[in-house]
């Protein structure tokens, strides 16, 4: 499946007022520039602005390919935060925006993230563009623009939510970049203005992001974004400077207490012994005598270790009766979160892998060769599942930053949490062992990277 990267920004040289937006769709493994688009929309204000780029890029890479996966980068906090449902919409000129973007790809085919601002000069320099041709009486021109030709070439930078891998190392070395005698992170932040924004950009200026924000609360909020991405920063420069200097050693970086997610795999189930598919759209068994008393070792265990300080659990059966024993012993009460669920396995429900091989072969080898092959009957693909989990650890990250929270879930989104934070490829799922009410655990770091500290422990039930 194609993969594209969608930049976008907006500005109002006002808030509101003359305002314009730009958008850039790239190829995600060549990192080409496919598409370019830019326009003036009159008076309005920052977010508004910054919504129609992201709506003008996302039907860009529609057109270019509607079964893509499209990942967007975009500087506007604020944008991100509503579009991944992490904050509520409530300017009423924003939500019918939000609403059209939603509709362009399926959601579980789109993924945010921000970016700070000197990240973004492509985009920023198309709305400018764009600005500049509406206080002429012109439409821009793709004919004359000059924003890729004036844009100097990013450092690659892999795209990837908070836990992927890839992403935070390159983060690592820009950061190693500035440390090595660079721009400070005020200064590379600050750069490439362009005078898309006014007051926010002195608000924001020595914190390298702001979302220009307006509407009820939302100054506050990108205000406080900004504060966020600028101590972020100025932590990423003075870890990598700890690293680049023989005499400090590997100092850890100044980045606060990581959201850690403890992953328990529930007890078992009269299908578990037998390895028969078990995912959300089967029978939904509860715990056999085995998986209870296998929940019980594990509540005693994480109530010696003392960590824990929140429970929540996928809705299925065994899942909640797991995760309820364990709360028992914890004092604590469970959240249900729809996607820590299972995957469906459609008519593979039920079955052993020996007898999907003899009823379906077929599907069964496209399964094992492709993350995007659904089993029989209409299941989940693996990327389906990949899109699930990895929206619901964003929103839970969010949630819980600085916490310890015990996720109660299944085989594979557990070995999804575990690829993911790893950067491996999808095949890794065929290659991890995951017994039942095993425990396992990943930390999330503010700057976006995340730690495996622990993979399928079963030394409480021995």
């Amino acid at each position: 499946m194609r993969e594209f990267i969608v930049e976008a920004d907006g500005g109002s040289r006002g808030n509101p007022g003359p305002a314009g937006y730009g958008a850039v769709v790239g190829d995600a493994a060549t990192g080409e520039t496919l598409v370019e688009a830019a326009e003036y929309i009159g008076v309005a204000t920052n977010n508004v602005a910054e919504y129609r780029g992201l709506l003008a890029g996302l039907r860009a890479a529609h057109e270019l390919d509607p079964e893509a996966r499209v990942h967007v980068r975009m500087d506007s906090k604020l944008v991100v935060e509503q579009m991944t449902g992490r904050w509520k919409i409530k300017h009423p000129a924003m939500k019918p925006l939000a609403a059209q973007a939603a509709r362009v790809f399926p959601p579980e085919r789109v993924t945010y993230e921000w970016i700070p601002r000197a990240q973004n000069k492509h985009a920023d320099r198309l709305a400018n563009e764009a600005m500049d041709a509406g206080k002429r009486g012109e439409a821009w021109s793709a004919a004359t623009s000059r924003a890729a030709l004036d844009t100097p070439p990013a450092r690659p930078e892999p795209a990837g939510p908070p836990g992927d891998a890839a992403a935070g190392a390159a983060r690592a070395r820009a950061a190693l970049a500035l440390a090595s005698g660079g721009p400070t992170a005020a200064e590379v932040a600050g750069a490439g203005s362009g005078g898309v924004r006014t007051e926010a950009d002195a608000r924001a200026a020595g914190a390298g992001a702001a979302s220009g924000a307006a509407g009820t609360g939302a100054a506050a909020e990108g205000a406080g974004a900004a504060e966020a991405a600028g101590a972020k920063a100025d932590a990423d420069v003075r870890a990598a400077r700890a690293v680049a200097t023989p005499s400090a050693g590997w100092a850890p970086a100044d980045l606060g207490p990581p959201a850690t997610f403890v992953l328990l795999r529930h007890g078992e189930t009269p299908l578990t012994p037998q390895k028969r598919f078990s995912g959300s759209g089967g029978s939904d068994p509860s715990l056999s005598g085995v998986g209870r008393e296998q929940a019980e070792k594990a509540g005693e265990f994480l109530a010696r270790r003392g960590t824990v300080q929140a429970v929540v659990a996928s809705p299925l059966a065994r899942t909640r009766e797991t995760a309820g024993i364990v709360a028992a012993r914890l004092g604590l009460d469970v959240t249900v979160e729809e996607g820590l669920r299972e995957t469906d396995f459609g008519a593979w429900e039920g079955l052993t892998f020996g007898e999907v091989r003899e009823r379906h072969p077929d599907d069964l080898n496209a399964w094992l060769s492709s993350p995007d092959a659904e089993p029989t009957g209409g299941g989940e693909s693996f990327a389906a599942t990949a899109a699930r989990v990895a929206a619901t650890r964003d929103r839970l990250t969010a949630e819980y930053r600085g916490r310890t929270v015990l996720l109660v879930t299944h085989v594979t989104p557990i070995k999804t949490f575990i690829r993911l934070a790893l950067g491996a490829p999808p095949e890794a799922l065929f290659r991890m062992e995951l017994s039942a009410a095993s425990l396992s655990a990943v930390a999330y770091y503010a700057d976006g990277n995340a730690s495996v500290r622990l993979f399928n422990d079963t030394s409480h039930l021995r």
